[in-house]
């Protein structure tokens, strides 16, 4: 068997986590892909995998193996990119997946780079799910906060802060809150995202501050937590650029404003690798580029 394929399939085996998943990713059987990795270890005369019923696992000398095997691999690409002027010109598919609520931020830098770079297309994909993304093909995922696997690059595009708001209906019903320790006692409606178990803020001096809350609706719908709020439901700590109009139009009211929510920041996240190809560092360059000139848009309670 080919070497170098053998080289490649065993590191995507060991990026996926198994037999099955590398076959997808690379377009060939699992019979095929096993056979690629048992030729490997018959040529060198070691066991470069620990294989189970659920995983696979590498051995010792596999890690040793597999971290060659990556920068082999990263070097034969850059080699190619030169060769063919990829790390000059983006060029091919770009696949994105987006959170839902950066799609207004994402599409206008979308349009410039397909504009701009006629050798490339877009395939972009919405939804608030942290996606796996090497195992779903995704070359780069734009998240509103950081995401939990370590192993991923982020880079932040941009910063931003939630803002404590209900209507004017509510308060009508319930009495506006004068502390923070009176959430406790309202119906809080709160996005599943949200990434710490009580609400976050600091108050005027720069202290931290936190409250535990509940409520009768939880959703991954920014929108959704919007419309309740509108409507009076429940109070909510919503995206600053998502409710932005609805204060200053006064359909939402501002609570609390002496209690900023912690900031949170907008992040490209992509797979480590050693080298970027053209389309995904020139989008990102492009993302960061644009992100700073729409800031005080996308963080107008900065």
């Amino acid at each position: 068997m080919d070497r170098l394929t053998s080289l490649e399939v065993f590191s995507r085996v060991v990026e996926t986590g198994g037999f099955s998943a590398a076959a997808r990713k690379l377009n060939m059987s699992t019979t095929m892909v096993s056979n690629h990795v048992q030729a490997l270890e018959d040529r060198l005369g070691v066991r470069l995998l620990q294989r189970t019923t659920r995983k696979v696992n590498l051995t010792e000398i596999g890690k040793a193996y597999y971290d060659r095997c990556v920068q082999i691999l990263a070097d034969i690409e850059q080699a190619d990119d030169i060769a063919g002027a990829l790390q000059s010109t983006p060029r091919g598919t770009l696949r994105i997946h987006t959170a839902t609520h950066m799609v207004p931020f994402v599409a206008p830098v979308m349009a410039e780079f397909l504009a701009t770079y006629p050798e490339v297309k877009v395939d972009l994909r919405m939804g608030e799910t942290n996606v796996d993304l090497i195992e779903e093909g995704f070359d780069l995922a734009l998240r509103m906060i950081a995401p939990p696997d370590s192993s991923l690059i982020v880079r932040s595009l941009a910063t931003w802060r939630h803002v404590l708001c209900c209507s004017h209906a509510y308060i009508e019903a319930h009495g506006r809150v004068e502390r923070l320790e009176e959430l406790t006692a309202h119906n809080c409606v709160r996005h599943v995202n949200y990434p710490f178990d009580e609400w976050r803020f600091f108050d005027r001096k720069g202290t931290p501050a936190s409250v535990r809350v509940s409520g009768n609706l939880i959703t991954n719908s920014g929108e959704a937590l919007r419309e309740a709020a509108l409507q009076g439901a429940g109070i909510s700590l919503a995206a600053g650029f998502l409710v932005g109009d609805d204060l200053d139009a006064g359909r939402l009211v501002r609570l609390l404003p002496e209690y900023r929510p912690v900031e949170m920041s907008m992040n490209a996240v992509y797979p480590h690798r050693h080298h970027l190809s053209a389309k995904v560092r020139t989008f990102i360059d492009m993302l960061v580029q644009h992100s700073a000139e729409q800031q005080k848009l996308i963080n107008p309670y900065a």
